[in-house]
């Protein structure tokens, strides 16, 4: 989503990071008194570059990879399932259930590397200063790969009617319905769909990852913190799929990773507009580490 007090990485030499979801810097690596200030790690700690030859990393990684292939699997069955069996409210089961499955994942992988098990996290830590640019590429890599593995396991339990229906659980903007002249797109276009997820990620990252990344509140209540987490995760992905009412679109990705799995697998219209599903949580990640820079947090 994804150490500090009780809840460390196996080692991270980057001096600044901070871990399970991320979390502040120790006190005795800030490198100025006033503690609302950032830290400003030189170019090298921010490079990281020892990490790559770090075995350690490379272990907390395999976390990473695992708690993504996890996550990848269940997201999409749970999307299969709850549309298949013409619940009434599909949307509501799948967040609920998406809720309480990112909460576990993130509990089960935070004391090994963090917890991420989400680019967009990654991506914010390393903007932010909290890990190196060479553990968020690890990371980043990890997680791709472990998507990519849980959509392949489901692929491997459901037969091809389903994998066709349901696109595999993936992330899509637009399905192809049959039409007076013939097949035709329905579902939800770029723009509004590109707003969507900027705007869901960056709440994402706000109200919950910021948390994760203030070492008081994961060390007081961690598995608040990272329910709290769960169920933000799980409220956007409910709004963004209500508010548009839109046939053919999943709503918010908020994890590049996660909709790219089932995208490499199953390719098709699964690449329409996919670069959506990376560019919004970018930029959300973005405007989420200049919050950070510029409205400093009280000590």
């Amino acid at each position: 989503m994804a150490g500090n007090v009780g809840f460390r990485d196996e080692e991270s030499q980057y001096p600044s990071r901070v871990q399970p979801l991320g979390s502040t810097p120790r006190a005795e690596d800030l490198k100025m008194k006033d503690r609302k200030k950032p830290i400003r790690a030189t170019l090298s700690d921010r490079l990281g570059l020892e990490e790559l030859y770090s075995l350690k990393v490379w272990r907390a990684s395999i976390a990473e990879l695992l708690g993504t292939a996890a996550l990848v699997f269940a997201i999409d069955t749970i999307v299969i399932s709850s549309n298949e069996t013409e619940t009434e409210t599909p949307n509501l089961v799948t967040s609920v259930c998406v809720s309480i499955l990112i909460t576990i994942l993130v509990l089960a992988t935070a004391p090994i590397s963090g917890g991420h098990i989400n680019p967009t996290v990654t991506f914010s830590a390393a903007l932010i200063g909290l890990i190196s640019i060479s553990r968020a590429i690890i990371y980043i890599l990890a997680q791709c790969i472990g998507a990519v593995l849980g959509a392949l396991a489901l692929k491997a339990v459901v037969n091809s009617s389903i994998e066709h229906t349901f696109s595999l659980g993936g992330c899509t903007l637009t399905v192809i319905e049959p039409g007076l002249n013939g097949p035709i797109p329905v579902g939800l276009e770029t723009h509004p769909a590109l707003w969507l997820e900027i705007i869901c990620t960056f709440v994402f990252l706000f109200a919950s990852v910021s948390i994760a990344f203030d070492e008081r509140q994961i060390k007081a209540r961690p598995v608040t913190v990272f329910t709290i987490i769960g169920i933000v995760n799980g409220l956007m992905a409910f709004i963004s799929s209500t508010v548009t009412t839109k046939k053919g679109y999943s709503g918010v990705g908020m994890n590049p990773a996660r909709c790219l799995g089932p995208t490499i697998v199953r390719g098709g219209h699964l690449w329409d507009d996919h670069w959506i599903f990376w560019v919004g949580p970018a930029i959300a990640s973005v405007a989420f580490c200049l919050y950070i820079k510029i409205i400093p947090h009280q000590p």
